[in-house]
């Protein structure tokens, strides 16, 4: 059916849900978007697009976005609305007083992906030249963390080695911990136009997700393991590589520290890691571990890309190393057609990590410590500038707790309901005296607010995107703000209020800033992007236009070569038992998008309204569980109440749900355990309990996100 509005003007722009980064052509009548069109000279969707993209934009419009700053003295008073002015000023007054009497580093910020690399870059320089800490995170501590941590101290870079197109190369795709037909589904698409011509597939995942098998795509091998066994399967697939001498020597001994090689060699090559041994405590076939390893030892094109089910473990960096290891070993690095990708799950999740939002490091990902970085930001800020390493934020939230941590800066994120052990993160924001959210919506978090800062949304700024395969793209503003004022406008004059004197004209000159401080970003500008489409990173003056495809002939390393790290296989401490006899694991849908904030709002829930219980048939019968029915799923960490569904993609003692829902509260349950190297929680091994119920219980709690009236 034709749109009956007709639009009277059109602005090229990018999507902000995955880290695909769709170009789309935004139609207008008037202040209204009326259409959504994905763009066909986009470099990275090439005119494809889904259905959150194409048709889940209306949140920008929905009834209970907050247009208005709120302010409140205590979270159990109800919110006031005021000036931005007023805002500004109270927040700042609180700040400062709170630095007075607990101490500089008794505040923090934190930035989001939902941002623009801009604004994302102004947070961090809130908190480092403004308050005066490296305090500052953001969201992909509980995300992808380990991929810059495993992936830097493999093969030196914390990013995909691709650019999307290089999988029409590839002749073997593995596909690990990652679901891209549902959670990035044009490139999941293609994904499977490649499959089609000929490519093998392997998937390793503990469910049998749309990517093992749906229209057009079935993986060859798929590797069902037992969630928590990811170390145990990718060493085992390198034992096989290892005994049966399938790796690239030529390729070791030319781009690769050989002594380290061989160091790894004798780990992976122990008979403890042959397939007979770790078949059964992941829960697969030994075989199918060996063909895997030939399969992708073989190639001649062999690509990796995995997601959170690879990081978000207690050994998630040590899963990523695996990757690097097994990348560098094969020689599946360098060229089209190979490589190692994670797939980013938010639309700037990238340019968070790019861009500073780390307590160790800036921009550029260069540490705090070093003096001559540090001396340039220093003379470009006109500050002091803190060389002690600053709180990720689960620290910041433990801080919280123990009393001496005491605000919060925090721009669209929302922790209650996204991060691990949710009664833990109450307890913290309830602990602290003020916290400024800075967002679209009152959420999960603003029930522990003093200030509410109501943001824009992505189709009201101006600015850039950083997605999964390092492209830099234009953001370009559709609609005035809503609430008056761009994002990065809100930070800068917050910055203002609380004595920074800075300004901007407008947030391109935000992106020459970043370009001076940046080297991987230092021939990046508005002038550039408008001119050429996209860039990847790094560009600068060896390659001005971007770069396609990394490590063509050497790695990012001090001495140009890749490494092998050790990755002993650590079993989680999270166990099932008696009372806790399944292990719950979680993912996405396609219709939703991360904690549903935006696409709850918009008509694509009715094709997800509610987030289910996935639970084998075999199980379901042992627990008397009828499909539909409501069951309370129970941690030693807290309990939900949702409804579930008999399912064959999961296997027996495994239960799996989405987290799309604030109702469904699906972080009360996860587990309290993270990532050895970064904290990245344990979101996909938890033990639980499974048990029918008559009918959820009633409570109030519930409706999170109604606005209370102000007085």
């Amino acid at each position: 059916m034709p749109n009956p509005i007709k639009p009277e003007k059109s602005v090229i722009t990018t999507c902000a849900y995955c880290g695909v980064g769709c170009g789309f052509k935004a139609e207008t009548r008037g202040e209204k978007i009326v259409r959504m069109i994905p763009w066909k000279e986009g470099k990275a969707n090439h005119g494809h697009s889904c259905i959150k993209g194409r048709f889940a934009y209306d949140y920008y419009n929905a009834p209970d976005r907050v247009l208005t700053p709120l302010i409140r003295s205590s979270i159990n008073d109800p919110w006031k609305s005021v000036s931005w002015q007023e805002a500004f000023d109270y927040a700042a007054s609180e700040f400062k007083r709170i630095q007075a009497k607990f101490g500089v580093k008794s505040i923090g910020a934190v930035s989001s992906s939902r941002c623009t690399n801009e604004e994302i870059f102004l947070t961090q320089k809130l908190a480092r030249a403004v308050l005066g800490n490296n305090n500052i995170d953001n969201c992909a501590r509980i995300c992808h963390s380990p991929t810059q941590f495993g992936l830097t101290n493999t093969i030196g870079a914390g990013a995909a080695s691709q650019h999307f197109d290089s999988i029409l190369q590839a002749d073997v795709i593995m596909v690990v911990g990652a679901n891209p037909t549902e959670g990035h589904p044009v490139f999941g698409s293609m994904m499977k136009r490649r499959i089609r011509e000929g490519a093998k597939l392997i998937v390793i995942d503990p469910r049998k997700t749309e990517t093992v098998e749906s229209a057009h795509c079935k993986a060859d091998v798929h590797l069902a393991i037992r969630p928590g066994t990811n170390v145990a399967i990718l060493d085992s697939i390198a034992h096989v590589i290892v005994r049966e001498k399938l790796y690239n020597e030529a390729f070791v001994r030319a781009r690769c520290e050989v002594k380290e090689f061989e160091n790894w060699m004798a780990l992976v090559g122990d008979d403890k890691y042959a397939p007979e041994l770790i078949g059964p405590i992941a829960n697969v076939d030994p075989a199918d571990i060996r063909k895997v390893a030939r399969m992708y030892a073989g190639g001649p094109n062999s690509t990796i890309y995995y997601g959170l089910g690879v990081t978000e473990h207690s050994q998630g960096s040590t899963g990523v190393m695996c990757l690097g290891n097994l990348g560098l070993s094969c020689g599946m690095l360098g060229r089209e057609g190979v490589g190692v990708n994670p797939l980013r799950g938010q639309g700037n999740v990238q340019g968070g990590s790019c861009l500073g939002s780390w307590p160790h490091v800036f921009s550029g990902y260069r540490f705090v410590t070093d003096y001559a970085t540090r001396s340039s930001f220093e003379a470009e800020w006109g500050v002091t500038l803190d060389a002690e390493p600053g709180l990720r934020l689960p620290n910041m939230l433990d801080a919280a707790v123990a009393g001496s941590f005491k605000g919060m800066y925090i721009m669209g994120e929302d922790p209650v309901q996204s991060d691990p052990n949710q009664h833990h993160v109450i307890a913290a924001m309830k602990s602290m005296e003020c916290v400024v959210l800075h967002d679209l919506f009152l959420n999960e978090t603003s029930k522990y607010a003093h200030v509410f800062f109501p943001g824009s949304s992505s189709l009201e700024k101006d600015g850039t995107f950083t997605n999964a395969e390092r492209r830099v793209s234009r953001v370009r503003k559709v609609i005035e703000p809503l609430a008056g004022l761009q994002d990065w406008e809100i930070t800068v004059k917050f910055m203002n209020a609380m004595g920074y004197n800075v300004s901007y004209s407008n947030p391109g000159e935000v992106l020459d800033e970043i370009a001076r401080l940046s080297p991987n970003y230092s021939g990046m500008s508005f002038a550039l992007i408008d001119r050429i489409g996209s860039a990847q990173w790094p560009c600068n003056v060896d390659a001005p236009e971007g770069t396609e495809v990394l490590h063509r002939e050497k790695f990012p390393r001090a001495n140009g070569l890749g490494t092998f790290m050790l990755t002993e296989y650590v079993p989680t401490s999270e166990r099932t038992s008696d009372r806790y006899p399944f292990l719950l694991t979680t993912g996405r849908i396609l219709t939703q998008y991360n904690v549903g904030t935006q696409t709850r709002r918009t008509p694509n829930s009715l094709w997800h309204p509610e987030d289910l219980l996935e639970i084998n048939e075999q199980d379901a019968v042992a627990c008397g569980v009828r499909d539909g029915d409501w069951v309370k799923m129970s941690s030693k960490f807290g309990q939900i109440e949702l409804r579930a569904r008999i399912s064959e993609r999961v296997n027996p003692g495994i239960v799996y749900t989405t987290f799309h829902h604030a109702k469904s509260k699906a972080n009360a349950v996860t587990s309290d355990l993270s990532d050895w190297a970064t904290n990245c929680p344990e979101y996909k091994v938890t033990a639980v309990d499974v048990v029918r119920i008559n009918a959820p219980t009633e409570d109030a709690s519930l409706d999170a996100e109604r606005l209370e009236p102000a007085e």
